[in-house]
């Protein structure tokens, strides 16, 4: 069987995003990353499907996840998979299987945890939380088998190039109002807003960034937002490319 070939090996013009989404550009990364908040009210919260304000490990942990299925055992055999940063803020990654107690605890330990899924054939029963010493880091949600966690981390060794934000709101409420914050804390900093947008009930801001937004290493970048009201639905996603740095 012939194997998949790039056109551009024939000096045709393929778009460089496609390659580098094909990883033929070499040290060159791409990442979609999306959110989504069912319940934003007059509090500022992250948009992320567990809700409130997300806390960042002080430290690499290990991660344990757990069902909250009516029925543990009716999630045995579950696999998750999690998706982060080591101690030292490389990309790790490692696959857990329920037991029969509904949980399964990592050896590899993470200082950030941005993506998890399931990554088996069994779809769980319930909401699968990951958490270490009673804080949620992520949470599968039931029926999505993925986070949904508008937030990322630069891995050590990287600067990342933020291109496109969209940011959408839903509501059953007229009249009301969302103010959503891109927001960054650099390694050893404070959070600091990228950007800030209000739309109204429904509404949709879509930013296409002509010259990308740059991150250094180790930078926590968040989307957040509060309502007017109650009860709203946000959900945001970004696109980056991030690039090996060049050593000395």
């Amino acid at each position: 069987m012939a194997i998949p070939s790039s056109i551009t090996r024939f000096g045709k013009h393929e778009p460089w995003h496609l390659q580098v989404s094909r990883e033929q550009i070499e040290n060159h990364k791409r990442l979609f990353k999306f959110g989504f908040n069912p319940d934003i009210n007059g509090t500022e919260e992250t948009v992320w499907d567990a809700g409130g304000i997300y806390a960042y490990p002080g430290a690499a942990v290990a991660m344990t996840a757990t069902t909250d299925a009516g029925t543990p055992a009716n999630d045995n055999g579950v696999k998750i998979l999690i998706q982060g940063l080591d101690a030292n803020y490389n990309e790790v990654s490692q696959e857990i299987t329920l037991a029969g107690s509904g949980t399964a605890t990592t050896t590899q330990t993470f200082i950030r945890v941005y993506r998890a899924y399931v990554s088996g054939s069994q779809a769980p029963t319930g909401n699968i939380n990951i958490t270490n010493g009673g804080t949620t880091y992520a949470r599968v949600s039931l029926g999505e088998n993925q986070t949904l966690m508008s937030m990322w981390t630069v891995p050590a060794g990287y600067t990342a190039y933020l291109s496109h934000l969209n940011i959408a709101s839903g509501t059953t409420t007229i009249n009301q109002y969302i103010i959503v914050k891109l927001i960054a804390r650099e390694f050893g900093g404070v959070f600091r807003t990228q950007l800030k947008q209000s739309i109204g009930s429904g509404g949709v801001a879509d930013f296409i960034i002509e010259y990308p937004l740059s991150f250094l290493e180790k930078t926590d970048i968040e989307v957040r937002a509060l309502s007017s009201g109650a009860n709203n639905l946000v959900s945001s996603d970004f696109t980056i490319i991030y690039i090996k740095n060049t050593s000395a």
